[in-house]
């Protein structure tokens, strides 16, 4: 049974998460995906700070340097394709290039922050928790307060949640399944055994798989480029330094 603080906590942990869904997805009408990118991307440096001092897990100088070398490489990735290269990387992130006005790209920066900071806090409380409640109380609490976030968000906004196309549907129940039942669950169960920015760290590799699977899948057929590449080889090889300069773990198997 969960205390009132824990259950406090994991409701909470929920509403950051949906907070994070949301806030970063707004961001992208405002602001270039350049600056979207390089804000959330700072996940894991704002994790890696924040556990020093909340949590009491001070990463190690090998694991800072693997945790900079994986943003950097996330950076790389994800601002590959940005027109006027690194010029146009920089002038994005200030707002310059918006056809929104730099008033509308500010607004824009600000939302992919929010969505670094809730997603960073998210992933904090529950490396808090899970090292004394169990992943399935933990994450039904945390995904039944998303949702309701989620709801409330849609309404407040004026968004049509119903009807939805019967593709649509489909395709929201495959993200419901797989990224979200599979894939966050999976992280959740791992913050009971290590920090939570290496948990996070590992989120930088999405960009990687995706490629792959854009490169697989006949009816994208996408190339990747020589960024793309070297961005992957870089999170890549952070994400093994950060690993490589961990501890062992505690034995939590029974979470």
């Amino acid at each position: 049974m969960l205390s009132r603080r824990e259950l406090f906590l994991a409701s909470g942990a929920g509403v950051l998460l949906a907070l994070h869904f949301w806030s970063w997805n707004a961001s992208l009408r405002y602001t270039s995906v350049a600056a979207s990118v390089a804000l959330v991307n700072l996940q894991p440096v704002l994790i890696a700070g924040v556990s020093a001092l909340w949590l009491r897990e001070s990463p190690s100088g090998r694991q800072w340097l693997g945790v900079v070398i994986a943003v950097v490489g996330a950076l790389v990735v994800g601002l590959a394709d940005v027109p006027g290269g690194l010029q146009g990387v920089v002038s994005a992130i200030s707002g310059g290039t918006t056809a929104n006005g730099s008033g509308r790209a500010l607004f824009g920066d600000f939302l992919a922050l929010v969505g670094a900071v809730t997603a960073a806090l998210y992933y904090l409380i529950g490396r808090r928790l899970r090292q004394r409640v169990g992943v399935w109380p933990y994450v039904s609490i945390a995904y039944g307060a998303a949702f309701v976030t989620c709801v409330a968000i849609a309404l407040a906004t004026g968004e049509v949640l119903l009807p939805q196309p019967r593709r649509e549907l489909s395709i929201f129940a495959g993200l419901a399944i797989g990224p979200m039942l599979l894939g966050h669950t999976g992280m959740n169960w791992a913050l009971g055994h290590l920090p939570a920015f290496m948990v996070n760290l590992t989120t930088l590799g999405e960009p990687i798989g995706a490629t792959i699977l854009a490169a697989l899948l006949p009816g994208i057929a996408e190339v990747p480029g020589v960024g793309t590449i070297v961005g992957g080889a870089l999170v890549l090889g952070g994400v093994l330094l950060a690993a490589r300069g961990a501890p062992d773990p505690p034995d939590h198997s029974e979470r």
